[in-house]
Protein backbone atom coordinates (compact mmCIF):
# COMPACT_ATOMS: atom_id res chain seq x y z
CA UNK A 1 0.00 0.00 0.00
CA UNK A 2 2.87 1.89 1.08
CA UNK A 3 4.93 1.55 -2.58
CA UNK A 4 1.74 1.82 -4.07
CA UNK A 5 0.40 5.46 -2.52
CA UNK A 6 3.12 7.14 -2.01
CA UNK A 7 2.88 10.59 -0.43
CA UNK A 8 -0.48 10.73 2.03
CA UNK A 9 -1.51 13.43 -0.59
CA UNK A 10 -2.37 11.34 -3.24
CA UNK A 11 -4.66 9.36 -0.61
CA UNK A 12 -7.53 10.63 -3.01
CA UNK A 13 -6.66 9.32 -6.16
CA UNK A 14 -5.23 6.13 -5.49
CA UNK A 15 -6.97 2.88 -6.41
CA UNK A 16 -6.10 0.57 -3.91
CA UNK A 17 -8.04 -2.47 -5.63
CA UNK A 18 -5.46 -2.96 -7.97
CA UNK A 19 -2.93 -4.06 -5.29
CA UNK A 20 -5.63 -6.23 -4.03
CA UNK A 21 -6.63 -4.12 -0.58
CA UNK A 22 -10.57 -4.32 0.64
CA UNK A 23 -12.54 -1.53 0.23
CA UNK A 24 -12.79 -1.28 4.16
CA UNK A 25 -9.38 -1.05 4.80
CA UNK A 26 -9.00 1.62 1.39
CA UNK A 27 -11.85 3.65 3.01
CA UNK A 28 -10.22 4.12 6.24
CA UNK A 29 -6.07 4.82 4.80
CA UNK A 30 -7.93 7.26 2.84
CA UNK A 31 -9.63 8.87 5.91
CA UNK A 32 -6.54 8.62 8.39
CA UNK A 33 -4.86 10.32 5.14
CA UNK A 34 -6.80 13.25 5.52
CA UNK A 35 -7.04 13.43 9.11
CA UNK A 36 -3.36 13.61 9.56
CA UNK A 37 -1.14 15.95 11.47
CA UNK A 38 1.77 14.30 10.52
CA UNK A 39 4.53 16.72 8.51
CA UNK A 40 5.30 16.26 5.08
CA UNK A 41 8.45 14.09 3.72
CA UNK A 42 10.62 14.70 1.58
CA UNK A 43 11.79 13.16 -1.71
CA UNK A 44 14.60 11.39 0.15
CA UNK A 45 12.80 10.26 2.60
CA UNK A 46 10.00 8.81 0.13
CA UNK A 47 13.14 7.06 -1.65
CA UNK A 48 13.72 5.10 1.29
CA UNK A 49 10.74 4.37 2.63
CA UNK A 50 9.57 3.03 -0.82
CA UNK A 51 12.65 0.81 -0.98
CA UNK A 52 12.46 -0.65 2.72
CA UNK A 53 8.65 -1.87 1.51
CA UNK A 54 10.02 -3.45 -1.20
CA UNK A 55 12.52 -5.29 0.68
CA UNK A 56 9.55 -6.91 3.47
CA UNK A 57 7.66 -7.07 0.16
CA UNK A 58 10.36 -9.61 -1.54
CA UNK A 59 10.96 -11.02 1.80
CA UNK A 60 7.55 -11.68 2.13
CA UNK A 61 7.36 -13.28 -1.02
CA UNK A 62 10.59 -15.36 -0.02
CA UNK A 63 8.90 -17.16 2.77
CA UNK A 64 5.74 -18.13 0.50
CA UNK A 65 8.22 -19.59 -1.71
CA UNK A 66 10.29 -21.28 0.69
CA UNK A 67 7.38 -22.66 2.64
CA UNK A 68 6.13 -24.15 -0.30
CA UNK A 69 9.43 -25.72 -1.21
CA UNK A 70 9.49 -27.57 2.27
CA UNK A 71 5.94 -28.48 2.08
CA UNK A 72 6.80 -30.39 -1.16
CA UNK A 73 9.93 -31.70 -0.11
CA UNK A 74 8.41 -32.93 3.35
CA UNK A 75 5.41 -34.78 1.51
CA UNK A 76 8.59 -36.73 -0.52
CA UNK A 77 10.90 -37.34 1.74
CA UNK A 78 8.89 -38.13 5.32
CA UNK A 79 4.89 -38.29 4.64
CA UNK A 80 3.65 -39.94 7.68
CA UNK A 81 5.76 -37.41 10.11
CA UNK A 82 4.61 -34.57 8.14
CA UNK A 83 1.08 -36.07 8.60
CA UNK A 84 1.37 -36.43 12.13
CA UNK A 85 2.99 -33.04 13.20
CA UNK A 86 3.20 -30.79 10.05
CA UNK A 87 6.15 -29.83 7.81
CA UNK A 88 7.45 -27.60 10.07
CA UNK A 89 8.06 -29.30 13.20
CA UNK A 90 8.59 -32.52 11.09
CA UNK A 91 11.38 -30.29 9.43
CA UNK A 92 12.83 -29.03 12.91
CA UNK A 93 12.62 -32.72 14.35
CA UNK A 94 14.69 -33.54 11.55
CA UNK A 95 17.86 -30.81 11.14
CA UNK A 96 17.88 -31.52 15.82
CA UNK A 97 18.37 -35.16 14.76
CA UNK A 98 20.91 -34.61 11.95
CA UNK A 99 18.83 -36.89 9.26
CA UNK A 100 15.71 -38.93 8.86
CA UNK A 101 17.52 -42.03 9.53
CA UNK A 102 19.04 -40.71 13.00
CA UNK A 103 16.35 -39.56 14.28
CA UNK A 104 14.15 -42.69 13.45
CA UNK A 105 17.10 -44.67 15.33
CA UNK A 106 16.15 -42.48 18.74
CA UNK A 107 13.65 -43.85 21.01
CA UNK A 108 10.35 -42.37 21.75
CA UNK A 109 11.57 -40.53 25.03
CA UNK A 110 14.34 -38.71 23.43
CA UNK A 111 11.93 -37.54 20.45
CA UNK A 112 9.73 -36.38 22.88
CA UNK A 113 12.38 -34.04 24.52
CA UNK A 114 14.28 -33.66 20.94
CA UNK A 115 15.28 -29.72 21.38
CA UNK A 116 15.11 -29.45 25.45
CA UNK A 117 18.48 -30.67 25.87
CA UNK A 118 20.00 -28.13 28.16
CA UNK A 119 16.33 -28.16 30.49
CA UNK A 120 17.08 -31.88 30.69
CA UNK A 121 21.08 -31.41 31.48
CA UNK A 122 20.12 -28.39 34.08
CA UNK A 123 17.05 -30.69 35.76
CA UNK A 124 19.35 -33.42 36.27
CA UNK A 125 22.44 -31.35 37.25
CA UNK A 126 20.03 -29.81 39.89
CA UNK A 127 17.89 -32.69 40.50
CA UNK A 128 14.52 -31.35 39.52
CA UNK A 129 11.59 -32.19 37.06
CA UNK A 130 12.74 -33.13 33.95
CA UNK A 131 10.96 -31.52 30.91
CA UNK A 132 7.79 -33.58 29.55
CA UNK A 133 8.24 -32.37 25.49
CA UNK A 134 10.72 -30.39 23.38
CA UNK A 135 10.22 -29.53 19.69
CA UNK A 136 6.83 -31.34 19.71
CA UNK A 137 5.40 -28.90 21.99
CA UNK A 138 4.79 -26.88 18.64
CA UNK A 139 2.20 -29.62 17.83
CA UNK A 140 -0.94 -29.15 16.78
CA UNK A 141 -1.74 -31.84 18.15
CA UNK A 142 0.02 -31.06 21.77
CA UNK A 143 -1.13 -27.65 21.45
CA UNK A 144 -5.12 -28.32 21.23
CA UNK A 145 -4.92 -30.58 24.83
CA UNK A 146 -5.32 -29.39 28.04
CA UNK A 147 -2.05 -28.03 30.05
CA UNK A 148 -2.41 -31.04 32.49
CA UNK A 149 -2.64 -33.45 29.66
CA UNK A 150 0.49 -31.89 27.65
CA UNK A 151 2.73 -34.47 28.74
CA UNK A 152 0.88 -37.37 28.25
CA UNK A 153 -0.18 -36.20 24.77
CA UNK A 154 3.40 -35.18 24.16
CA UNK A 155 4.42 -38.76 25.41
CA UNK A 156 1.85 -40.32 23.52
CA UNK A 157 3.01 -38.26 19.84
CA UNK A 158 6.45 -39.76 20.07
CA UNK A 159 5.29 -42.79 20.14
CA UNK A 160 3.86 -43.12 17.32
CA UNK A 161 5.77 -40.51 15.42
CA UNK A 162 9.46 -42.76 16.03
CA UNK A 163 7.39 -45.48 14.45
CA UNK A 164 6.13 -43.23 11.75
CA UNK A 165 9.91 -41.80 11.06
CA UNK A 166 11.42 -45.45 10.93
CA UNK A 167 8.08 -46.39 8.26
CA UNK A 168 9.58 -43.20 6.14
CA UNK A 169 13.24 -43.77 6.89
CA UNK A 170 13.21 -47.57 5.97
CA UNK A 171 10.06 -47.63 3.78
CA UNK A 172 9.04 -46.70 0.20
CA UNK A 173 5.47 -45.99 1.16
CA UNK A 174 4.37 -42.54 -0.93
CA UNK A 175 0.96 -41.69 1.07
CA UNK A 176 0.98 -41.10 4.92
CA UNK A 177 -1.21 -44.42 5.50
CA UNK A 178 0.26 -45.20 8.43
CA UNK A 179 0.65 -41.22 9.74
CA UNK A 180 -3.74 -41.02 9.20
CA UNK A 181 -3.91 -44.41 11.60
CA UNK A 182 -1.79 -43.09 14.23
CA UNK A 183 -2.61 -39.68 13.88
CA UNK A 184 -6.88 -40.66 14.40
CA UNK A 185 -5.38 -43.00 17.44
CA UNK A 186 -3.95 -40.09 19.16
CA UNK A 187 -6.84 -38.32 18.71
CA UNK A 188 -9.10 -40.54 19.89
CA UNK A 189 -6.90 -40.92 23.41
CA UNK A 190 -7.14 -37.07 23.80
CA UNK A 191 -10.61 -37.29 24.05
CA UNK A 192 -10.78 -39.98 26.42
CA UNK A 193 -8.55 -38.09 28.59
CA UNK A 194 -10.43 -35.33 28.26
CA UNK A 195 -13.63 -37.05 29.22
CA UNK A 196 -12.24 -38.81 32.06
CA UNK A 197 -10.67 -35.14 33.39
CA UNK A 198 -14.62 -33.76 33.27
CA UNK A 199 -15.88 -37.08 35.08
CA UNK A 200 -12.79 -36.62 37.94
CA UNK A 201 -13.90 -33.02 38.10
CA UNK A 202 -18.03 -33.88 38.40
CA UNK A 203 -16.98 -36.40 40.73
CA UNK A 204 -18.67 -36.63 44.36
CA UNK A 205 -21.03 -33.71 43.44
CA UNK A 206 -24.43 -34.88 44.68
CA UNK A 207 -27.82 -33.78 42.69
CA UNK A 208 -30.15 -31.55 44.16
CA UNK A 209 -33.64 -33.19 45.21
CA UNK A 210 -36.06 -32.92 42.56
CA UNK A 211 -38.95 -32.76 44.11
CA UNK A 212 -42.31 -30.40 44.31
CA UNK A 213 -42.37 -27.60 46.97
CA UNK A 214 -45.68 -28.08 48.56
CA UNK A 215 -47.22 -24.26 49.44
CA UNK A 216 -49.65 -24.21 52.69
CA UNK A 217 -52.99 -23.36 52.11
CA UNK A 218 -53.33 -19.72 52.85
CA UNK A 219 -56.27 -18.47 55.20
CA UNK A 220 -58.14 -15.60 53.46
CA UNK A 221 -58.13 -11.89 54.64
CA UNK A 222 -55.43 -12.42 56.97
CA UNK A 223 -52.21 -12.74 57.54
CA UNK A 224 -50.22 -16.28 57.66
CA UNK A 225 -51.03 -17.28 61.49
CA UNK A 226 -47.58 -17.95 63.41
CA UNK A 227 -47.06 -21.36 64.26
CA UNK A 228 -44.72 -22.06 67.55
CA UNK A 229 -44.58 -25.54 67.03
CA UNK A 230 -42.77 -25.59 63.76
CA UNK A 231 -39.86 -23.46 65.68
CA UNK A 232 -39.51 -26.50 67.95
CA UNK A 233 -35.85 -28.32 68.13
CA UNK A 234 -36.02 -31.95 68.86
CA UNK A 235 -32.90 -32.09 70.89
CA UNK A 236 -31.60 -35.52 70.93
CA UNK A 237 -31.04 -37.65 74.09
CA UNK A 238 -27.78 -36.77 75.74
CA UNK A 239 -25.27 -39.86 75.33
CA UNK A 240 -23.31 -40.92 78.05
CA UNK A 241 -19.74 -40.70 77.55
CA UNK A 242 -17.64 -44.41 77.16
CA UNK A 243 -15.45 -43.23 80.65
CA UNK A 244 -18.85 -43.25 82.75
CA UNK A 245 -20.25 -45.98 81.19
CA UNK A 246 -16.87 -48.05 82.10
CA UNK A 247 -17.05 -46.59 85.48
CA UNK A 248 -20.75 -47.62 86.72
CA UNK A 249 -20.21 -51.21 85.23
CA UNK A 250 -16.50 -50.98 87.41
CA UNK A 251 -18.41 -49.86 90.28
CA UNK A 252 -21.38 -52.60 89.79
CA UNK A 253 -18.59 -55.68 89.84
CA UNK A 254 -16.71 -54.57 92.80
CA UNK A 255 -19.86 -55.54 95.10
CA UNK A 256 -20.09 -58.66 93.51
CA UNK A 257 -16.55 -59.63 93.81
CA UNK A 258 -16.38 -58.64 97.65
CA UNK A 259 -19.72 -60.99 98.22
CA UNK A 260 -17.89 -63.95 96.67
CA UNK A 261 -14.74 -63.13 99.10
CA UNK A 262 -17.17 -63.03 102.23
CA UNK A 263 -18.71 -66.32 101.10
CA UNK A 264 -15.59 -68.15 100.59
CA UNK A 265 -14.58 -67.42 104.07
CA UNK A 266 -17.62 -68.28 105.68
CA UNK A 267 -17.27 -71.53 103.84
CA UNK A 268 -13.50 -71.97 105.45
CA UNK A 269 -15.24 -71.12 108.97
CA UNK A 270 -17.49 -73.90 108.61
CA UNK A 271 -14.80 -75.94 107.55
CA UNK A 272 -12.65 -75.32 110.49
CA UNK A 273 -15.43 -76.17 112.79
CA UNK A 274 -16.07 -79.56 111.74
CA UNK A 275 -12.24 -80.63 111.91
CA UNK A 276 -12.13 -79.60 115.76
CA UNK A 277 -15.19 -81.46 116.27
CA UNK A 278 -14.08 -84.42 114.60
CA UNK A 279 -10.58 -84.34 116.14
CA UNK A 280 -12.48 -84.25 119.88
CA UNK A 281 -14.36 -87.33 118.90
Amino acid sequence: VVKHMGLKTKAKDTEFSEVGVPDEIAAEVKSAAETSMGTEITDEDLGNIKTLSERVIELTEYRASLSEYLKLRMNAIAPNLTYMVGELVGARLISQAGSLMSLAKHPSSTVQILGAEKALFRALKTKKQTPKYGLIYHASLVGQSAPALKGKISRVLAAKLSLCCRVDALGDQVEPTLGKEFKEYVEKRLSSLEEGGMKSLTKGISRPSAGKHEKRPAVKGSAAAYNAEDDVVEEPAPKKRKKAVEDDAGAEEAPKKKKKKADVEEDDAEEEVVEKKKKKN
